[in-house]
């Protein structure tokens, strides 16, 4: 794929009379805003206005990001493949495997953003990665609990452990912390450890709390009877297992069993005398003030909400899901504030509401690549299917359509656009035609492209508009083979007959013909029209009188004349060519031949003695055309004695 990163060049205006003025001009993908600048009576204008380019989606310009433009598109292309004929039960590991694709390909773009803005040196551009690397992040959250609610649907038991595995994922800062503390002399007493301890409890990381916790038994071996009680309570704390063979309800016995033993040791106050086991022990009961309080630990209200879930709710439902989500989102967000729009979108996902979820990501990110391919992954897990627009597509086709016009505003992305438009059935076709016609034809190897794919897909009016834009501008910079191949192939016989004439033109002012071999494989080409038959006809007469073919090159000649396929301009030159034949020692043209030739000479001669006054060429043109004809005469009479002779002597 080509790939060509410059910034468009700056282009100045020039100034007219007095005041200053802005203007727009509304390109494809972009908005060209230029500001007039007017001179006043008798001053001079202080400067020259300059055209600013305002573009609607300036992610497509980052090197960085188009590595997630490139390989979201195979993905994309892959996902067209599944057949739909198969069962949903068969389908559902493909997609989901698909979505962790989708996802892998985000976080890997992320990461590297994160390196480029780490190390760059201007604020500028590391601000602006940050930017980037915080809306990937945003992508990256809603991306994957759409996976879990949606893609994967997970039934309850599984749900919270998705969901558990989802705040994990994103929530890596307790990782850096632990790797802090782990990495001090004496981790134990480390002034991050029991955030640490309590953040992985918060997390359900309950064995890695467990091993940070013995650190701390070793200091205090007075306390050790009451860390072994914590270290037996969070060994105990079941977990629901898909693949075992205990059902949902007796996990749920289980659990209850378990949450009464902690709640028992909290009663009796078995960890009063140390705040931070009692702490964790008001954790493990799900007591919501505790919770609450450690606001800095859990940072979001979707934490609260997977925590509140997994110490007081471990089996809920999914149809349940939208009841607590509200209900931890009004208990952890200051109730003055408003919320984010992330918190928006989530709260959405866990209300099982999809087309919400893509409106408000449509409304707060700035392109249209996570709604088009997330849409269009939801649409194959037929999720989607009572979304249907009044003005046309479905929801799917409209926003694949909107991302892939974006695309077309780029000089090498606009070539992954083509496969979005070819698997929107409704307008693709109609959007790929008008877009087509868009990209600029720098390059004749970016035109060839661009052909390739019209006559992929029979697109015949591109495909002549290509060529002939080609041809004439081949034309243009006297590149007469590559014109004329142009307008072949655009089938173009007006066109091919102009050419044509410029090179026989070329030829009679230089002797020889240019783009030889060309002309010698124009093959069923030379079809097309009258003159380039002829011109095909032209060489192949002097290839012939080149191998000495007199005999078939006479033939031809005479033929180009008699079936007036030669343009009368250029009998002179023909019969011109006949000289050397007619001069040869053997007779060449036979007594009816030359006899021809003469009648095409006083044909020639007649109209020229009839030229209308006022056109008369230079007397000097004059002159030697009155010689060649002497000429011709004197060799065709000479010829027709020779060849009145020879055929006299065979008769007798």
């Amino acid at each position: 794929m080509e790939e060509v990163d410059v910034e468009p060049a700056v282009t100045n205006i020039p100034a007219a009379s007095d005041g200053t003025h802005l203007g727009f001009a509304w390109g494809p993908g972009d908005i060209l805003v230029y500001e007039t600048l007017y001179k006043t009576s008798g001053a001079k204008a202080s400067g020259c206005p300059f055209i600013h380019e305002v573009r609607k989606d300036e992610d497509i310009y980052s090197p960085i990001l188009r590595k997630l433009f490139n390989e979201s598109h195979h993905i994309f292309v892959g996902l067209q493949t599944i057949r739909e004929d198969l069962p949903s039960k068969n389908k559902k590991p493909q997609f989901v495997s698909i979505s962790k694709n989708y996802r892998s390909v985000i976080r890997a773009c992320m990461e590297e953003l994160q390196q480029v803005a780490v190390s760059t040196k201007v604020s500028q551009v590391a601000l602006q990665y940050g930017n980037q690397v915080s809306i990937l992040l945003a992508i990256e959250l809603i991306w994957n609990l759409c996976e879990v609610l949606f893609i994967e649907a997970a039934p309850a038991g599984s749900l919270l452990l998705h969901l558990l595995d989802w705040v994990r994922l994103h929530k890596a800062d307790v990782d850096e912390k632990a790797r802090e503390v782990l990495q001090s002399e004496s981790p134990a007493e480390h002034h991050d450890y029991w955030d640490v301890v309590v953040s992985y409890v918060l997390q359900g990381r309950l064995e890695e709390a467990r091993q940070m916790l013995v650190k701390q038994a070793t200091l205090q071996p007075a306390a050790r009877k009451m860390y072994k009680l914590m270290d037996a309570l969070l060994s105990k704390m079941p977990f629901y297992n898909p693949g075992g063979t205990q059902t949902l309800t007796e996990f749920d016995v289980k659990w209850r069993h378990w949450h009464e033993e902690v709640d028992r040791c909290l009663q009796d106050n078995s960890f009063a005398s140390n705040k931070h086991l009692e702490l964790i022990c008001k954790v493990l009961v799900g007591d919501e003030d505790t919770l609450l309080a450690h606001k800095d630990l859990l940072s979001t209200w979707y934490h609260f909400l997977v925590t509140r879930l997994l110490f007081c709710h471990p089996t809920v439902k999914p149809t349940e899901l939208h009841y607590y989500a509200q209900s931890c989102m009004t208990m952890f967000l200051d109730p003055r504030s408003v919320p984010e729009p992330l918190d928006s979108i989530l709260l959405a996902a866990f209300e099982f509401d999809i087309h919400q979820v893509i409106k408000d990501c449509s409304i707060a990110l700035n392109n249209w690549w996570f709604v088009a391919h997330l849409t269009d992954l939801l649409d194959h897990c037929k999720l989607l299917q009572s979304h249907n627009l009044h003005f046309g597509s479905n929801l799917r086709e409209f926003l694949l359509l909107e991302y892939a016009s974006g695309l077309f505003t780029h000089h090498s992305l606009w070539q992954l656009a083509v496969d979005y438009f070819d698997h929107c059935p409704e307008f693709g076709r109609v959007y790929l035609e008008l877009q087509i016609e868009r990209v600029p034809l720098d390059t004749e190897r970016k035109a060839l492209k661009v052909l390739r794919i019209c006559e992929q897909r029979q697109m015949s009016e591109q495909v002549r508009s290509i060529c002939k834009i080609m041809a004439m501008r081949a034309l243009r910079n006297n590149r007469l083979g590559s014109a004329l191949s142009w307008s072949i192939r655009a089938k173009d016989a007006a066109f091919a007959t102009l050419i044509s004439e410029k090179f026989l033109q070329d030829y009679c002012a230089r002797g020889t013909f240019s783009d030889l071999d060309l002309i010698d494989n124009l093959g069923p080409a030379m079809l097309l029209s009258d003159r380039l038959t002829f011109l095909g006809k032209y060489r192949e007469f002097h290839k012939l009188y080149g191998e000495k073919r007199f005999s078939e090159a006479a033939k031809l000649l005479l033929s180009l004349m008699t079936a007036k396929i030669a343009p009368r301009s250029f009998w002179m030159t023909l019969l011109t060519d006949a000289l050397p034949l007619l001069e040869q020692k053997e007779v060449i043209f036979s007594a009816d031949q030359t006899h021809e030739l003469m009648f095409c000479l006083e044909e020639l001669t007649s109209s020229l003695n009839n030229t209308t006054p006022g056109t008369d060429r230079p007397m000097q043109d004059e002159d030697i055309e009155v010689t060649k004809v002497e000429l011709l005469r004197l060799a065709l009479a000479r010829n027709l004695a020779m060849a009145i002779v020879k055929e006299g002597t065979v008769e007798a």
